[in-house]
């Protein structure tokens, strides 16, 4: 017997109509699998190795009180109003200083102060990003990198590499055949591998994008954190990038996150463009953290504080090195950062890092699955490890949790 369905009753004639839809690219793009992560896992007996979280007991809280203090009680008016676009001036003259003190000529007005340095990448997308525009990334890459290129509408291409990073021939090939807009690259300490590309790489990449003509982003939030070895230049330091490399540099990791203060150095057409995509964005960050930051780093010594949270990062990593021959199954490979904050691990092609997180989680520890990172065909069998939030024993204890998780 055929059983018909009866007719759907029609809507009332003063029924709403449904809203619009949202934009294509709001549905396309995912959200942060660490920021979901860290929500499943925000219970106090997680040991969490998947955020890339600075450790709070480490920030110079009363330096950083006494810095707001001070500007509230010499200047509260001017900490309240509204300031210019391109950032106080006493603060880009204080991270000008700091970039020529590490080898790149910098005037303020090379800067542009931003809401950290991760609307530096909105901004530069809007200035810069046509949809259809091909965005060339490390591979893996920075996964907020990927949410703001892939938003904008960009094609996001690979290039190859190694354990050493990015391959200079293959960025060159592919400069060739896809015609980008731009190379986005996180050099030194990346995240998420920890690794840093070599100098003689730096200086490849420099020379492709001045033959080639060829946008470089390069994003250093991590450069200050070195545990050991020598620093490597920027490749904005680089002869025939001069004019075409954006660098970006953020106080997040080296004072506190929580004053969202990043800032982009670029040349003056592309910061000008950066500077209009602000204002229509956020119109200036805002003031009173911008002068109680200038204020500190004129009273304080930043780079003795980052001296010893690099020492104590230092020993976390080691403690994490130390912990991971047991924790992990044989044949499992990571790498060996000099600084940062990450590390990467490839388990056997059996393990699916996605698939097997909930089990991890019930035993109260926490990774990031490697396969967000990848702008192509991911590697399933990668994870994150984030080694600096937690103590040595802390790291010891949640290894002990992940190996018994892979075990079983």
């Amino acid at each position: 017997m055929t059983v018909t369905e009866p007719p759907a009753a029609p809507a009332p004639a003063n029924a709403p109509a449904p809203a619009p839809p949202l934009a294509a690219r709001a549905s396309a793009v995912g959200g942060s699998p660490v920021r979901d992560i860290l929500a499943v896992t925000a219970r106090p007996e997680v040991i969490n190795f998947a955020g890339g979280l600075p450790a709070p007991e480490l920030f110079d809280a009363d330096g950083i009180a006494e810095a707001y203090r001070a500007v509230f009680a010499e200047m509260p008016a001017r900490a309240l109003q509204y300031s210019t676009t391109e950032g106080e001036p006493a603060l880009r003259a204080a991270l000008a200083e700091r970039a020529c003190a590490r080898g790149l000529v910098t005037s303020a007005d090379d800067l542009l102060v931003t809401t950290g340095s991760q609307q530096a990448l909105s901004l530069l997308a809007a200035a810069l990003i046509e949809p259809g525009d091909t965005v060339l990334v490390e591979d893996p890459s920075y996964l907020a990198a990927l949410q703001s290129f892939g938003l904008a509408g960009a094609r996001i291409v690979a290039v190859p590499g190694d354990e050493h990073g990015l391959d200079p021939a293959a960025l060159e090939e592919l400069v060739v055949r896809e015609r980008p807009k731009l190379l986005y690259t996180v050099p030194t300490f990346q995240n998420p591998t920890g690794r840093t590309l070599p100098a003689a790489r730096r200086a490849a990449v420099a020379e492709v994008a001045a033959r080639r003509g060829l946008w470089i982003v390069e994003d250093d939030p991590y450069g200050e954190l070195r545990y050991e070895g020598e620093r490597v230049p920027w490749i904005a330091a680089h002869p025939g990038a001069e004019d075409r490399t954006v660098l970006l540099g953020s106080l997040s990791k080296i004072m506190a996150p929580g004053l969202r203060l990043g800032w982009l150095r670029a040349p003056e057409g592309i910061r000008r463009a950066c500077a209009v995509a602000k204002q229509a964005a956020d119109l200036h960050t805002p003031t009173v953290n911008q002068l109680a930051a200038a204020r500190y780093l004129a009273d304080r010594d930043l780079d003795a504080h980052v001296r010893r949270v690099a020492g104590v990062y230092g020993e976390r990593r080691d403690a994490m090195l130390a912990g991971l021959p047991d924790a992990l199954p044989a044949g499992s490979v990571w790498t060996r950062p000099e600084g940062g904050m990450f590390l990467w691990v490839r388990l056997p092609s059996s393990y699916d890092t996605t698939a097997l997180l909930p089990e991890v989680v019930r035993h109260d520890v926490a990774y990031v699955p490697g396969a967000p990172f990848h702008a192509g065909e991911p590697d399933r069998s990668t994870l994150r490890l984030c080694f600096v939030t937690q103590t040595p024993e802390e790291i010891a204890e949640g290894l002990r949790r992940l190996g018994a998780a892979l075990r079983d």
